[in-house]
Parts: structure tokens; sequence; C-alpha cells
């Protein structure tokens, strides 16, 4: 009872803060409504966008379901693709009235004859007000649902009364509904999302193989770096931590390669840049070895080209050149 009681007065609470919106006249049934195309304006709750954007609905389908539910008095709002001398010409975006519907991909078309276009002046022509790209509201003026034709009009005229107050003609995109005027984050999408997700996950293989490779269990280590990159396959630090262990174990190659793409990833990865230059040296070496000569001088440009004050690669190609030079004397003189 006294639970109920505290229940009691948490709603009279409600009521008394809320009376306003609890008890205003558009709640009556025969108040006139208020304006639809303004009524989320004040962005009191969430404008769910239209249902097509979260469902995969076939094109054709919407259209159909378009034509189907369409009637004289609606708004549309859309963008002039051209002008004739006839009239304009326009291009649906979506409803401004009504129902939500998403109608920018349908490429659906209506035509504002020349006499449903208002003066702007008491001479001149009244399209010269207009210009390709504008964007319009408009009311149906008439549905030709075989032929899929509409035409539409700018005087209020052509609107039911409860929304002959509402503005028709050129409007900034700032009037759009709200779930075209507002934009969602690229953040908040779900690829980036996941995105996000799959780099957190990798992570936490990296540490694991990094922990491993610490103690000398580099069969282990490995396993979870190629995890790593499975989940994620561009992460900088999986690739530089493989790439680290492909060096230690002599797979210079392997190493170059992940070091490469690990920099093509993140440019400014210092040890990316830092072990992408050692091991380039290290493989210049093991060319010098071979007697790849120009193969080794390759190697050691490229890495004075990541870091020009690298002193290992500068040493070891003045080295190189020297030696070189040595060599192609002797042969001359033989």
């Amino acid at each position: 009872r006294k639970d109920k009681r505290i229940d009691n007065i948490e709603i009279q609470k409600f009521i008394s803060k809320k009376a306003d919106l609890l008890f205003a006249l558009t709640w009556k049934s025969d108040a006139p409504a208020a304006s639809e195309v303004n009524e989320d304006s004040e962005d009191h709750y969430a404008i769910m966008p239209p249902l097509e954007q979260f469902m995969e609905i076939p094109s054709v389908d919407r259209r159909e379901l378009f034509f189907r539910d369409i009637e004289r008095g609606d708004i549309v709002i859309g963008r002039i693709s051209s002008i004739r001398e006839f009239g304009f010409f326009m291009v649906l975006i979506c409803l401004g009235s009504g129902i939500m519907r998403d109608l920018s991909h349908l490429e659906i078309t209506a035509l504002c004859p020349l006499r449903d276009v208002p003066s702007h002046s008491n001479h001149g022509d009244p399209l010269s007000y207009y210009q390709t790209g504008d964007i319009i509201r408009a009311g149906i003026k008439d549905v030709d649902r075989y032929h899929e034709k509409l035409a539409v009009s700018l005087y209020s005229s052509s609107l039911p009364p409860h929304l002959s107050g509402i503005k028709l003609g050129i409007i900034s995109s700032e009037e759009l509904p709200l779930y075209y005027s507002k934009n969602f984050s690229e953040d908040d999408f779900a690829s980036a999302l996941r995105k996000k997700q799959s780099a957190s996950w990798a992570l936490k293989c990296v540490k694991i193989g990094v922990d491993y490779f610490k103690v000398g269990r580099h069969v282990d280590a490995m396993n979870e770096y190629n995890k790593a990159l499975e989940i994620d396959k561009q992460n900088v630090e999986a690739l530089v931590a493989r790439g680290a262990l492909y060096a230690t174990k002599g797979s210079l190659n392997k190493a170059i390669e992940d070091f490469e793409l690990a920099l093509e990833n993140c440019p400014t990865h210092r040890n990316a840049r830092k072990y992408l230059c050692q091991t380039l040296v290290e493989r210049g070496g093991q060319l010098e070895e071979e007697e790849k000569f120009l193969n080794a001088e390759s190697y050691y440009k490229k890495a004075l080209t990541l870091d020009e004050t690298f002193k290992d690669a500068e040493d070891a190609l003045h080295k190189l050149h020297k030696y070189m030079q040595v060599i192609l004397y002797f042969l001359l003189e033989i």
C-alpha cells in the first residue's frame, strides 16, 4: 500500500510537469491539426527515418507503393532537374507530409506546369525566378497512377485546408525533414563500429602474442598475430609485431612485406619505419654476400629514402660503393 502511494505521487508530479503537453488543444479530436511539416522541428523525441532506410526493399516495389499511396493534396519535396517553356521538372527527394517516404533513389519525376508557378513580379517570366538544382516544396495536383506521372503546383490552393498555411516553392536544405537535414556521424555507422570493434579484438591478440614472444614461444606468438590479422587485415600493430618475428626468424622478405604494409596503412608509425629500415639494411647485407651488389644497393637506397638520417644504411651504401669501385678498377686493369 505504501509503494502504491509513492507511485501515485510520482504520477501526479509527472502530470503537473507535463500538463501543458498532456492537456494541449491538439489532443482534442475537434481541434485543428498543427502544421505537419514543422511538427518535428522542436525535436522533443527521436524522429525515425523512413522504414525503407532500414530494409532493402526493391526499387520496383517502393515505386509501386508510392504511386498506390500518393494522393492529391499531399506535399512532396524535390530538386529541379530541368526548366522548359511550359514549366519545370523536379526529381522527388521525399514526402513533405503524411507518411515519411525516402524517394531519393527512385528517380520519380514530377512536372510543375507554368500555370501552377506563381509570378514574383508584375512582368517577366515566372520561371526566371527558378534555377536547376533548387529544392522545391510543392503540392500534388494530379496523379496518373497507370503511367506513373505526377503534376504539382506551387499554389497553396492545391493543399487541403489543414496544410494550406505551409509555404510552397523554394526551400533551403535546413527546411528538409529532420531525417534529411541532420546526418549521423560516420563513426556511428555499422561499418565504422565494426572496424573499431575488430581493431580492439585484434589488439588483444597482439598483446597476447607479444607476451608469448618475450618468453620465446614464437610459434604461439605467430598464431596470435595471424589471428589478429584474420580479424583485422590492416591492423598496423599486428603487422609490425609479425614483421619483427619474421625478422627474428630470418625471413627478411616476409618481414619487409609486413613492415611496408603497416607503413602504407599508417605512414606515421615510427616502429614500422624504423624496423623496415633496419630489415632493408640487413637484407642488403645478405645480397652483398651473394654478390648481388646492384640489388643490395637498391635496398640501402630504399632505406635512405624512408629515413635519410639512417646512418647504418648510409654507411653500408658508402662501403658498397667503395667495394664496387675497387672491383671495377681490377676489372679494368685486367
